[in-house]
Parts: structure tokens; C-alpha cells; sequence
């Protein structure tokens, strides 16, 4: 058996007709992959702003590859963990296989095409054309591999691992899984398997003969037992290696590595989930699956970076939404103990966007659950299903009978997991909300007191919209349209509905709740909620990573601007992320993080100077236009808004020295004091007092002396794999180390020696200039570079930038 990393040397192009190439061949570029080949196109303003105004495209990738005749006796299989979207995969021009969800793993067979003993040609095509609610890319944007098999051989892709029973003394660990015989004779062969702790050494095996049919398949269960098992959690992610092989004659031939981890799960409405028998409640952030400045590609480095920092920052879990997440981002939560709650599907069969995934879903719904549980239910860090979100289908009995047979799928290929559906009320109803506005009688038919709306303009421009749309959440018609939806869940997923918390607690106290998507203005509240009640076990924000999309939605309105939920060209971001997209955390995650109590030091947050005197309009997913920075190019005197968390009773605030005054803060306070400060340079100091102590303090500098640019790479050194990148944040600052955030000119990057500048930005959300180029404006003092090492050897990387010094940095790529 040998795996073949395939995600070198493919020549991509884009896709034409076959009348078209007549006029001559397209020209095309050798790319690696993971690759976005929709990150590189020109966005203009007439293209559609929740795909951050990328074009439509089609595309084509190509690779030649050497097949022995030795493969005359072997099973070929070319692994795609996902491609988007439609993907046709061609060997030697016939179609091999196609699938038609961009997100999910699939292989393509290629015994039957392959021609033995010379090159062979595999082509890939793909589209995409408002198939999306957000940026989705285009391309083979995640791994590929080569898998050459015997034709006895596992199939890995159904292997399956679980855990029944686990106490301090002893864990038993079954592996399940086919083993297929191609052949025409009936072979008799050993199975084994075998786990190792982290030193190495083995700690489990076992082994059975199996008997397999000629063009059959035999089922395959073993059972180890692990003494005084180690066992996984988010503080301490433990994982195995295991290794299953195939034997003959105590020579091993076929085998599957991968990592398991031992932890129970237990879900009751009286003591909430349960990891190892310990109560856990999910600080959970919600994600898309871009990664920023590289588009959608799922490097294994920027999916393992994205799960360190939102650990970092105080998240426990994740939802993957709306969609499976890559295969390297589960290795990475397995690794570093994040929770996951794994998405399937942002539409059934009604559509959202003109050409969705509702045109496939009768078709291919079984089959893509199919594919995203078999990958993933081997993840520890995997504990729960979503089967949707805001389904509008849930709000009646035939959609709530498409979910449940959805839910028995799932469960009868992992009954050990949960699963939810993200049901927002609103979305379930929306057919009745249309009709009682048409009608002018919206708000009546609630069943609230004075809680109805007056129209969609009147709701968004409403004092407090997020309240308005939970009492719609918790009223009697979203209550009877969802009861069913909810009732076949193992979790009620709610997408901003946590007034149905305290209402379904005393209503419905078995029933089990998650906010599945919540404001992140709202944290402050919920919080609260979460720990109070125990069938609460969970929030998830929208969203703990700024993405590419959606343009503008969580961006800062003022009263007289337009009420258009999203913001014009060059808008490229949605701007609603407790991290910006390039890895930096803006104020709303320190806010999240003291909400969680897990931060004990104040935060300030300095309001620009440009937003005194407007009145911000509500909105669910914004943020005020505030930054943790002292540095403004304002005269002295002039006002400024000065915001500070604290879980404190009370903060001060002095300015170099002088204090300007004390104000309450803590729970009651939403966390939060406010302090108007005539601007002065200096030093900027808040600290946080309970009970007549001093807690701990913060400060704020402004710019002192000549600037000049830092490089700080996150690494080092590292491994050449498909998957290495640097990171390397850029910024500009002053003599004190301190980041110059009203600076924002312009920084040109070179990269030699053994790598390649991969993608150089910021993350301005109305940023026009593309990721591709040497050259890009900063944005509040940073900016980012992504390097992608090619060979073993030294990356020299300067910057430079008009008249400042050039910066210089070496990294070293080590076998």
C-alpha cells in the first residue's frame, strides 16, 4: 500500500468550451495545491456583494502522472477531501466521477481508466456561478492524495473507531471496518491493529484472521483494551497513534494510520454535556471556511492557526458553518482540544441563492451525509452533527420529516454523537411573516404584547433589533411551526432565539439547547443564560473569524446611512469577527473573553475619532469602530470616546498620570465604562478596583520617536510539507516597540531562497487591492505575509517601505 501526496505540479487554467480551444490552447499557470483559483480574479462592482463581488468562473485542472505496470495488480483510488464546486474528474479525457456539493470528500476510481506502463493525463473541472451565500472560491482548494492499494485492502474511508466502554482502569477501543477482496480467489488474511502512547511505545494490539469472498467484502471487528487509559479533553487533548493492517504470512501489506482519542460524552437536560463525566459548556465560535489572505485554500498550517488562536482566546468549540470543514482543520482540533460541531448543510430544498446546492439536494443529500460522518466520526474533537441551518423547511411537518430522516442517517452511522440543526424562528416562519405583512397585521399574530414590527425597515432601524427578533423567536407561531423540527433533535439548535431560553426551561425542561448562532453584541447577556441554565450548554457567535463575503454586514452604521444590509464595492469583508482575517483580535474578543471570565486585566478599546458626535444604529453582528490603540492623528484636546471592559466593579482611567475618574463596570454594567477624554499623547492606563483592590491594569501608548518596521515570524524554522506556511506579521512602529496604528502606507515584501510569497494584505475590510502582489497598503499598522517554503534551505524575506530602514528576517525549512 503507498499514499501519494498529489497536490504538486498541476497546471490550472480556466474552463472553455471545446469550440473555444479551437481558437487555440488557454494558457495556464503550475500551481500547488490547496488552491483557490477565484482569489486572483478581478472583483468589479456589477458582481454580487455576498460573493464579496468575485466574478462567476470555470476552471481546469490538470496533472500528468507515470503509472507502472506493477499497478496492473492494484486498486487505485485519487482522494479529493473537496472541491468547488461540481467537480468532473476526468482520466485520460472519460469521466470518471463527478460530485456535485463543493465541500465534501470524495475518491474517483481509476482502476478501470488507467493505462499501465506510461503517462496519464487526470483533469479536473469545476464551477461556480451564485451558488453561495458568502465567498466560496473555486478550485481544488483542499488535499489531494494517491492511494495505491492492494486488491485486498481496507477501506479506509469506512474504518471506524469507537469507545464502549471507558473507566479509570480500563478503556476497550473497537475499530470496524470492510476489507475488500478484488480479487477471484478467496483470501484468508490476518487483521491487526495496534495503539501507541505518544513515547512511542505500543500499548494495545489485537488480531483476527478474516476469510474475504472473491469480488466481496468482509466486515471486520476488534477490540484492544487500554490500561489506565489517558483520556481526551479540550484542557488536554490526548491522542493515540493506531495503525490497522492487513497480514499475510506476518507480512503486512495494507494499512491505515490515524489518531484516536478515548472520552465519554453524556447529554441530559439537568447536568448538560458531559466530557469524562466533567460538565462543559461550549464557547463556541462560529467559522467559514476561507482563510483570509489565501482565499479558500485549507493549507494545514492556516487551519491549524486559525484553531490556535480562537483556543487562545478563550473558544472551546466551533461550528463549522455551513459546512464540513477540511479534514487538516479536524487534525487540528483533535490536536489542540476544540470542540466541533460538524455542519452539513446550508440549504435543503429550498433555494437561497439562484444556482445552490437545493438543485442537488433530492439527489445528493444521503450520500454527501454519507461522506462528511464516515471522515469524521474518528475525530474526537468531533461531538456533534448539524443536519442544517435556518432551514426554512423546519417550519413544517414535511420539512421535519426530511430531518428526521436526516437524523437517522447520522445515527445509524454514529449513534455515539449528537445531533442539532441551527433553526432560526424567524427563517422557519418566514412564509407567515410575508403574508402578515402583506396583510399589515405583523406584530398581531405573535402572540407579544407589543412586540411586533411595523415593517423590515422599522425592524432593522428598531432601538433594539435583537430583542425584537427574539420575541418573534419565542412566540406561539414559531413555538407550534418548530415544535417537530426541534423535537427529533438530540440538541435544539437555535440561530438567535435565546428568548426561548428561560421560556422552553420552564415549558419544555427536557428539552436541550445550544445557541448555535448568536450577535456578538448579545454575549453579555447570554452568557448569563448559559450558566444558568443546565440544558443550555452552549453559545456560538457570528463569528469568531472575520471572512471574505457578506460584505459589510457587521460594519458600523450611523443614523442617516442607508439601511442596505450590505455595503457597496470595495467592500471585500463582512467585518463581524472576534478575529480580523489575518489572525489579529479585535475588541470584541477581549469583551468575550472577560465575559467568560478568563481575563482578569481591563481592556480598552479607543472609539475613532470620526464616529463622535453620530449615533450608531443597531445592529446584530456590529461592533462600535473602536481599536486598542492610542495612536491618533488628532490634535490635542480633541474628544475622544474611550471604551473599557472589566469585570470589575469599577475601572479608572488616568491619562499620563492624572486620573479621570472611576466609573462602575461588571455584569451589571454589561461590562463596560465609558469615559470621554480630551485627547493628550502619552500614556493611556485603566484600572480595574473590586472590593477597594486594585485587580490588574492596562495601557496604551502613543507613538514616541523615529518609526520603523517589524517582522515577526510566528516561526522560525519548520518542515517542509504541502501544507508548511510562515506566517509573518508586518508592522510599523515606533521606538518603544509600540504598533503606529495611524499608519498605513504602503510596504513592498521580497521573499528569496526556499519559498515563495504566498499572499501579502491586511485586513481592511473595504479593501481594494488584490492579495497577490508584492506591495500593499497597511491597515492600522499591520499587515500580513503568508510564505510558502518550496525546497529545504534559508527564506530571506525584507520589507521595505518608502524612506524606513529595510527590514530583514530568516527562516530555515528543515527536512
Amino acid at each position: 500500500m503507498t499514499i501519494i501526496n498529489f497536490n504538486h505540479d498541476w497546471a490550472v487554467a480556466p474552463q472553455v468550451s471545446l469550440f473555444a480551444k479551437l481558437g487555440g490552447a488557454t494558457e495556464s499557470q503550475i500551481v500547488a495545491l490547496p488552491h483557490d483559483a477565484l482569489i486572483t480574479m478581478p472583483r468589479a462592482t456589477e458582481n454580487r456583494g455576498k460573493g464579496a463581488f468575485f466574478p462567476s468562473a470555470a476552471f481546469q485542472y490538470s496533472k500528468t502522472f507515470d503509472v507502472p505496470d506493477l499497478w496492473h495488480s492494484k486498486h487505485v483510488i485519487l482522494h479529493f477531501d473537496g472541491v468547488y464546486r461540481d467537480a468532473m474528474v476526468y482520466l485520460n479525457g472519460t469521466l470518471v466521477t463527478h460530485r456535485a456539493n463543493g465541500y465534501m470528500p470524495f475518491d474517483a476510481v481509476l482502476d478501470p481508466y488507467l493505462r499501465y506502463g506510461e503517462p496519464n493525463i487526470v483533469r479536473v473541472e469545476m464551477r461556480t456561478h451564485d451558488d453561495s451565500r458568502w465567498y466560496a472560491g473555486a478550485g481544488i482548494y483542499r488535499d489531494v492524495r494517491l492511494e495505491v492499494r492492494d486488491l485486498v485492502h481496507i477501506r479506509a474511508n469506512d474504518l471506524q473507531v469507537t469507545t464502549p466502554a471507558i473507566d479509570d482502569e480500563l478503556a476497550v477501543v473497537e475499530f470496524a471496518f470492510p476489507v475488500a477482496n478484488l480479487t477471484r480467489q478467496t483470501r484468508t488474511v490476518e487483521a491487526c491493529v495496534r495503539l501507541t502512547a505518544q513515547n512511542g511505545l505500543t500499548i494495545a494490539d489485537a488480531a483476527e484472521p478474516v476469510t474475504v469472498l472473491p469480488q466481496a467484502t468482509a466486515f471486520v471487528r476488534i477490540r484492544a483494551y487500554v490500561d489506565d487509559p489517558h483520556r481526551w479533553s479540550v484542557d488536554d487533548p490526548y491522542l493515540y497513534g493506531a495503525t490497522v493492517e492487513l497480514l499475510d504470512d506476518g507480512t503486512a501489506f495494507d494499512s491505515t494510520e490515524l489518531h484516536v482519542g478515548i472520552r465519554t460524552l453524556d447529554l441530559d437536560p439537568r447536568r448538560g454535556l458531559r466530557i469524562n463525566g466533567a460538565p462543559v459548556k461550549l464557547r463556541g465560535a462560529c467559522i467559514h471556511h476561507d482563510n483570509g489572505l489565501l482565499g479558500t485554500a485549507a493549507f494545514a498550517d492556516a487551519e491549524f492557526r486559525k484553531i490556535r488562536l480562537l483556543k487562545e482566546a478563550g473558544f472551546n468549540a466551533i461550528r463549522s458553518s455551513h459546512n464540513p470543514v477540511s479534514e487538516a482543520m479536524l487534525d487540528a482540533c483533535d490536536a489542540l482540544g476544540m470542540i466541533v460541531m460538524d455542519e452539513s448543510f446550508d440549504v435543503w430544498t429550498v433555494q437561497k441563492s439562484s444556482f445552490d446546492y437545493s438543485i442537488a439536494f433530492p439527489e445528493w443529500w444521503e450520500r454527501d451525509l454519507e461522506a462528511m460522518v464516515r471522515r469524521d466520526r474518528t475525530h474526537p474533537s468531533v461531538m456533534f452533527y448539524s443536519i442544517g441551518n435556518e432551514i426554512p423547511e423546519t417550519g413544517d411537518g414535511f420539512g421535519a420529516e426530511l430531518g428526521r430522516r436526516m437524523y437517522e442517517k447520522v445515527k445509524s452511522l454514529d449513534p455515539d454523537r449528537f445531533v442539532t440543526n441551527g433553526i432560526n424562528g424567524f427563517v422557519s416562519v418566514i412564509d407567515d411573516v410575508v403574508r402578515m405583512m402583506q396583510s399589515g397585521t405583523f406584530g398581531n399574530e405573535t402572540g407579544e404584547q407589543g412586540t411586533g414590527f411595523g415593517g423590515v425597515n422599522d425592524a432593522m432601524s428598531a432601538e433594539d433589533t435583537m430583542d425584537g427578533m427574539n420575541q418573534l423567536s419565542r412566540s406561539p407561531l414559531v413555538t407550534a411551526r418548530t415544535a417537530e423540527s426541534f423535537g427529533i433533535l438530540d440538541v435544539a439548535g437555535m440561530n438567535y432565539g435565546d428568548a426561548r431560553y428561560d421560556l422552553d426551561a420552564q415549558e419544555r425542561p427536557r428539552r436541550i439547547i445550544v445557541g448555535s448562532e448568536t450577535y456578538p453584541a448579545r454575549i453579555a447577556h447570554n452568557w448569563p443564560l448559559v450558566q444558568r441554565h443546565a440544558n443550555v450548554i452552549g453559545d456560538f457567535t457570528w463569528t469568531g473569524w472575520d471572512y471574505i463575503g457578506e460584505v459589510g454586514i457587521g460594519r458600523p452604521r450611523y443614523q442617516g446611512e442607508s439601511l442596505e444590509l450590505e455595503a457597496p464595492f470595495p467592500w471585500l469583508l463582512a467585518w463581524c469577527g472576534d478575529f480580523d482575517i489575518t489572525g489579529f483580535r479585535r475588541p470584541a474578543s477581549y469583551f468575550r473573553e472577560i465575559v467568560f471570565g478568563l481575563r482578569a486585566a481591563p481592556y480598552i478599546a479607543v472609539r475613532s475619532p470620526e464616529s463622535i458626535g453620530l449615533s450608531q444604529i443597531t445592529g446584530g453582528w456590529a461592533w462600535s469602530d473602536s481599536q486598542g490603540s492610542w495612536d491618533w492623528g488628532v490634535e490635542t484636546g480633541s474628544p475622544i470616546v474611550t471604551e473599557v471592559y472589566s469585570a470589575d466593579d469599577e475601572v479608572e482611567l488616568l491619562l499620563n498620570g492624572q486620573t479621570l475618574g472611576r466609573r462602575p463596570a461588571g455584569p451589571n454594567h454589561r461590562f463596560t465604562a465609558l469615559f470621554n477624554v480630551a485627547y493628550e499623547p502619552g500614556e493611556l492606563v485603566a484600572v480595574g478596583w473590586s472590593g477597594g483592590t486594585e485587580t490588574g491594569r492596562t495601557t496604551l501608548r502613543s507613538r514616541f520617536g523615529n518609526t520603523r518596521l517589524r517582522l515577526s515570524p510566528e516561526v522560525r524554522s519548520l518542515r517542509l510539507n504541502s501544507g508548511s506556511l510562515v506566517y509573518l506579521p508586518i508592522e510599523l512602529v515606533d521606538e518603544a516597540e509600540t504598533l503606529i496604528a495611524s499608519d498605513e502606507r504602503s510596504v513592498t515584501v521580497m521573499v528569496e531562497g526556499a519559498g515563495v510569497l504566498q499572499a501579502l494584505g491586511s485586513a481592511r475590510p473595504d479593501n481594494p487591492e488584490p492579495f497577490g502582489e508584492s506591495t500593499h497598503r497597511a491597515f492600522r499598522g499591520r499587515l500580513l505575509a503568508i510564505i510558502r517554503p518550496t525546497r529545504e534551505g534559508t527564506i530571506r524575506v525584507s520589507a521595505s517601505a518608502g524612506d524606513l530602514a529595510l527590514a530583514k528576517v530568516e527562516i530555515e525549512v528543515v527536512p
